[in-house]
């Protein structure tokens, strides 16, 4: 059952632990964000939010969840930022990494350590000193860790987005050294650490008519916007590939009712077989106001994309 907990239930007092000798820069305040499914997200809750709570006691790392209807554009995952001192923010992430992996990716029996994948968020602006000269620093954190890491084109999710998805697969233990080593380097950037102030700031984004993002692939587009004078709203209709259109509508309509009410435009999809002329594409029709249509399809784009970008891995 999922729980619903608003963000200022998970803070906490930040504790300080004893740095590690290494660096040097255990002790510096920071922080990292990654993306979390809502199964995910009620899995690091527990019942009465007893495991994050105990994840915060334990690493003495600050520990925020987004709200259920507050995602990452472009995708239906929650963000959660750890903040703290560097040693308590690695002890969280590797609680609640190891937590994920037993919920989700561990099975019986297995002789090997599962693998899976954390989508950390990170400024623009922070990405190239991950990425170095000619993809120097990424070679040298996969080399060290391990890990395959991978960071998101710029603008991937929507036009003017000020962040990309640094993606990191492998074992725990691989995922935790890759994400000690880029910790350590965003503490080299004196810009990243103003990204704490708005850990969520992709409300704003879904609900005041912002560009959202680019037409996504595997999307065709149809002029036929016709004003109505009494509601003043217009229509679009868009194709998408007969094979995406679970993706848009979602088990049991959950997608597209998210897609209606996050937008506010009202969407209808043709039947089986009935497509856009010349195509093997199914009718999409988006009607409301011009802020409305651009947000709907939007999100639509960005379903069908990650569709897309998961096919090509």
């Amino acid at each position: 059952m999922e729980m619903e907990l608003d963000a200022p239930s998970f803070e906490a007092q930040q504790i300080e632990s004893s740095p590690h000798k290494s660096t040097g820069n255990e002790e510096k305040g920071t922080h990292i964000r990654f993306l979390l499914s809502n199964a995910e997200a009620g899995a690091i809750i527990g019942k009465g939010g007893s495991t994050i709570n105990e994840i915060k006691s334990q690493s003495g790392a600050r520990i925020q969840l987004s709200r259920n209807n507050e995602y990452f554009p472009g995708t239906s995952d929650r963000i959660i930022m750890v903040s703290g001192a560097v040693d308590d923010i690695l002890k969280a992430a590797d609680l609640i990494l190891s937590r994920l992996m037993d919920e989700f990716y561990a099975e019986d029996g297995a002789e090997m350590d599962p693998e899976s994948k954390i989508r950390l968020v990170v400024p623009n602006s922070s990405c190239g000193g991950i990425i170095g000269k000619a993809g120097a620093n990424i070679r040298s954190l996969i080399e060290e860790s391990g890990a395959d890491i991978k960071i998101s084109p710029q603008d991937m999710y929507y036009p003017g987005l000020q962040d990309r998805l640094v993606t990191v697969a492998g074992t725990l233990a691989e995922q935790m050294r890759a994400i000690e080593l880029i910790v350590l380097k965003l503490l080299e950037d004196p810009y990243y650490q103003h990204s704490a102030n708005t850990p969520f700031p992709y409300a704003a984004l879904m609900y005041n008519g912002m560009n959202y993002g680019p037409n996504g692939a595997g999307v065709m587009y149809q002029n036929n916007r016709q004003p109505n004078k009494e509601d003043r709203s217009s229509s679009i209709t868009i194709g998408v590939a007969d094979e995406h259109i679970g993706l848009v509508v979602g088990r049991g309509g959950r997608n597209l009712m998210e897609i209606t009410q996050l937008s506010g435009a009202r969407i209808k999809i043709s039947d089986r077989g009935d497509f856009m002329s010349g195509t093997s594409d199914r009718k999409v029709t988006i009607t409301g106001s011009e802020n409305a249509i651009h947000a709907a399809e939007s999100m639509i784009s960005a379903k069908v994309a990650s569709a897309a970008e998961r096919e090509m891995m």
